[in-house]
């Protein structure tokens, strides 16, 4: 019997890699001479780059960057040898967990670190850099970034620009001639599951700038600041895409990336399937287990057991998700590929208690699903 353990991670618990293991080892129980292939999986967010190494055998690289907030951040990216790939999390360098909630400023932060980050895979030698976008703490359209790479922003007086959305309302030109060359060479992919276009009541701004810090004052004026960007972004470059969906995520560093890299918008778990061969792997399987930390109606807007139950439900094989909880909705999956659905605790928890005793129930609720599988076949033959 072959079985796929292609599981995100669950949050603030166990890595994706420590969530497959713990699943292995219930299975195992039951199964003791079944093939398990363990294919950790993520969605373009958190866990992207350990995932993504786990599978590939790549390598974990550090780089010293610019924070959100200005200071030093250590951040971590993977680097693919063979293909030449560099897979980015934004979050390593400009993520809202680098920011105490009482400083978080949508103003004023900058993802100036991440374009360092893209510099420092452009110096290896990448050709296909892949952003993984999720869990940003800016609202700059980008802006940091480009100019991390080269792109000049100056006011009215000539003067650089200083870092954040805010200070783009009293940008009055844009100077390409810096632009690092070596970018024209490689391919640019976006992994989010983010469709908000950059401005508007759907905007960046509006649906993300709260949860960054922005009162509704501030949410309004960043907005204006985006669509002034934009505004000068297209005099000087080929496409207007700020209406694209995709442009609004992680405060507008989709506009820029795909403006000024021409970068291409996928699907983070497709991305993640892709690099770490899901779609082989489920070929001639009997069972694919999947999961995350929450299974409800939002794992339908590209959540990773989506995406792992669409790749099976191509090949015919049925699926089974382990959640740490079940919420609103999650019903819907069983639509789209699902099968049967677990949550982990057995009776009354705390969730402090579910998440430092996520292996032992991990393993519980894979024996368990295992032990229901084995009566279904027997009762079949």
């Amino acid at each position: 019997m072959k079985i796929i353990i292609a599981p995100d991670s669950f949050k603030d618990s166990l890595s994706a890699e420590g969530v497959a293991q713990a699943i292995a080892e219930g299975l195992r129980q039951v199964w003791p001479d079944a093939e398990l292939v363990q294919c950790p999986m993520a969605d373009g967010g958190e866990g992207t780059v350990e995932s993504v190494l786990a599978a590939c055998n790549g390598e974990l690289r550090s780089q010293s960057v610019r924070g959100p907030l200005g200071a030093t951040v250590e951040a971590h990216w993977g680097w693919l040898a063979d293909s030449h790939t560099a897979i980015i999390e934004m979050a390593e360098a400009s993520g809202l967990q680098l920011v105490p909630p009482g400083q978080r400023d949508a103003c004023s932060s900058s993802t100036y670190g991440t374009g360092e980050l893209i510099r420092a895979a452009l110096d290896l030698g990448a050709q296909r850099i892949i952003l993984a976008i999720g869990g940003s703490a800016t609202n700059d359209g980008g802006a940091g970034a480009m100019q991390a790479l080269g792109v000049q922003l100056f006011d009215t007086q000539e003067q650089a620009l200083p870092p954040g959305g805010l200070a783009l309302a009293r940008l009055a030109h844009i100077d390409l001639e810096q632009l690092d060359p070596r970018l024209a060479q490689v391919r640019f992919e976006i992994a989010a599951d983010v469709n908000n276009p950059l401005c508007g009541p759907h905007g960046a701004s509006a649906i993300f700038g709260p949860q960054k810090g922005a009162n509704p004052e501030q949410v309004q004026q960043l907005d204006a600041a985006l669509g002034h960007f934009a505004d000068h972004c297209a005099k000087v470059l080929p496409k207007d895409v700020r209406e694209e969906p995709g442009s609004g995520a992680a405060g507008g560093l989709g506009f820029a990336a795909k403006a000024f890299l021409g970068a291409q918008f996928r699907a983070g778990v497709e991305v993640v399937a892709e690099l770490v061969g899901l779609d082989a792997a489920v070929r001639g399987a009997d069972l694919v287990i999947t999961g995350e930390g929450r299974f409800d109606a939002q794992t339908l807007r590209g959540k990773t057991p989506f995406g792992v139950a669409r790749i099976a439900q191509q090949h015919g094989v049925p699926v089974i998700v382990i959640a740490g909880t079940l919420g609103d909705g999650y019903e819907q999956m069983y639509a789209h590929g699902v099968d049967a659905a677990f949550a982990l605790p057995a009776g009354p928890m705390s969730l402090e208690q579910a998440c430092s005793e996520a292996p032992r129930l991990l393993r519980e609720r894979a024996a368990d699903v295992a032990r229901v599988w084995r009566v279904a076949a027997l009762r079949a033959q």
